[in-house]
Formats: C-alpha cells, structure tokens, sequence
C-alpha cells in the first residue's frame, strides 16, 4: 500500500482474495426444468470459467427471457469488463451477468450484476437473492393481475423463496420496505431510502442509512456505498468528510464505483495523479520497487491485474487490456482466470 496526494492506493479486491465473511451455500446442486435449459451457460461457468454454476441459474435465465429480455452467449464478451459472464439484454441494451471474482474463494457464489461501460452496478449479491427480488417486485406490481408465467418460469427456485402474496401478508408500507426486510441488501434500494429521507427533511436518518451502507460486511469489494455516501455528505455541506469518503472509494476497484471515475475524483479533489500514480505502478520499473519491497511476484502480478482494470474503467476500453490482463493471472498461477479472461466466442 502506498500513500498518495492525502490518499491510500491499493492493490484493491480485485487483487487479493476476497473477505469470507459473506460467504454462499457451498457447492450447490444444479437442477435445470425442463422447460427453461440453458446448457451453455452452465457449460461455460464449469468449464471456461472454472467455476461452480449458482443452483438456480437456469431458472433465473428462464425469468429474463419470460420478461422479454434476450439470452445472450455467455462469450459475447466483447467491450464489457473481462470479468463478466453475460446473461441476458433487455431492450434499452443493458446486460446482466454475473461476475466473476478472480480470486473468490470457490464456496462464493458468484454476484449477479449489470454491465456497463465503466464496469459493473451490483444487482444482487446471489442468484436467489435476485430470483426472490423479482418475484416480490412482480407481485407487488401486480396486485390484482400476477404474471404466472414469470412464476411458472422460477419453477422449484420459485416455490422454495418467494410465495404469492407474501408482500401483501407483510402489511410492510412499500416493497422496498420488504426487500430490506426480507430479501436482503440492495445498493438501489438503501439509496433509494437515504433520498427518501432527505425528501422528509430526516437528515439525521439519511446520514446514518449513508453510513449503514458503507459497512464493510455488507458489500465487500464494492466501491459503490462509500461513492453515494461522499455524494450525501456533499448534499448536507460535509464537503471535508465527504472528500475522504470519495478517497476511501477509490481504494476499491475502480471499476466498482457504479458512475464514471471523474465523479468520484472531483469529489476527493483529485485530478489525474491517482492515474498517472497507477500507470507508474505497472511499468516494469514499478514492478521491479514492489519486489525489492519483499512483495512476492505472484503478489505483485495480482496487483498489476488490478490496476489495469482500473485503467481500462476510466475510458471503457475493456479490450485493450485484456490480453495484458490476462497475462498477469498467468504470472500469479491463474491459470484458469487468465483463459477465462482471454475467451471472446
């Protein structure tokens, strides 16, 4: 770790494994219905992307596409962050995927996330988690006219995580309310309450939902929670806590920050020293300090991979580091990371 202008840089999450604290299920069984098989993706996941497929998967892609979202190639990688499995495409061209963490610990289910130019927007941290969230959103959107065929395709995930009706038997005032309650933690939503909070003129409750989000066991490796919490700092006038905030975000990775990197620079008071610090560190000379440091070589290689995908976050040029990338997790003994990264169909 090395200190620059005020700040902290590190290696981020994307270079060292990450807090096990939250960990999935284990190994889950994969069961597809027979109605909604995508063997592709489960294929892919196994074998390209040495991983193990969520339990749920195929009934998840079933949802999507009952929602009118098309299935995509998990290979269509092309211009998205190499650590993403695509899933699906709904009709304003977003991509869900899941992430693939490179050095996840193997029982860790891998997050269900939307794509975009800059990186990635957490959606759920599991596949279930996801699957339970739109069955509750579908039914509380649809009092009176549920849509069965978003049911029926959720099959057996369906029936284990989410009955109709059971918004409603809650008597919770709003489905955000139950997601929280329920379901589990979701970025959009905690923001969605802090806003709420600041149009009821409670900044007391905003603050504290701010910082309640930027628990570190609550969304490990995303940079997201300490970004929206400079951004509510900044709105009560706390412009030195919130510059602090946007430095702390930029210690995760880059591309974990749900907004362009500028945003979060300008509130830190950066301008381009964090780059320019960054494309030092992965110059051969840079390498060669870290290890006369005593830093291993796999070590310094894991970081190296970090710092290129914060590089190519900046200006979305995903497939101009790719092959530098992967070479990294090659030097650090990833070898299956580093074929997965490399795979375009």
């Amino acid at each position: 770790m090395m200190k620059i202008g005020g700040g902290v840089v590190y290696g981020g999450p994307g270079a060292t494994a990450l807090p096990t604290l939250l960990l999935g299920r284990g190994r889950a069984r994969l069961r597809c219905s027979a109605s909604y098989s995508f063997p592709d993706h489960v294929s892919f996941i196994k074998d390209v992307a040495a991983n193990q497929p969520p339990e749920h998967l195929c009934q998840l892609l079933g949802m999507l596409k009952t929602r009118g979202e098309s299935i995509i190639s998990p290979g269509a990688k092309q211009r998205l962050i190499p650590l993403a499995i695509p899933l699906a495409k709904n009709s304003s061209g977003a991509v869900t995927a899941l992430l693939r963490w490179p050095t996840a610990p193997p029982e860790m289910e891998m997050p269900v996330v939307e794509v975009n130019k800059h990186g990635v927007w957490l959606l759920a941290k599991t596949v279930d988690q996801f699957i339970h969230r739109i069955l509750a959103e579908e039914d509380a959107n649809n009092v009176e006219e549920i849509n069965d065929e978003l049911f029926h395709a959720s099959a057996e995930a369906g029936e284990k995580l989410y009955k109709k009706g059971d918004f409603a038997k809650s008597q919770l005032s709003n489905i955000d309310a139950y997601l929280l309650r329920k379901v589990g933690l979701f970025p959009d939503v905690l923001e969605r309450k802090v806003m709420r909070h600041f149009k009821e003129g409670d900044h007391v409750s905003a603050l504290v939902t701010g910082e309640f989000y930027t628990k570190k066991e609550h969304f490990p490796g995303f940079a997201r929670p300490f970004v929206f919490n400079a951004e509510v700092l900044l709105k009560v006038g706390r412009s030195v806590e919130a510059k602090d905030a946007a430095r702390g975000a930029l210690k995760s990775p880059w591309w974990t920050l749900g907004c362009k990197y500028e945003e979060v620079a300008n509130i830190a008071q950066w301008q381009d020293e964090q780059i320019e610090y960054i494309k030092e560190r992965v110059t051969e000379e840079g390498r060669q300090d870290d290890i006369k440091k005593g830093k291993a070589p796999a070590q310094v290689a894991l970081d190296e991979a970090a710092f290129l995908l914060d590089l190519a976050s900046v200006e979305g040029t995903w497939d101009e580091y790719v092959e530098r990338i992967a070479g990294c997790y090659k030097e650090a003994g990833l070898h299956d990371v580093a074929s997965f990264v490399l795979y375009r169909d």
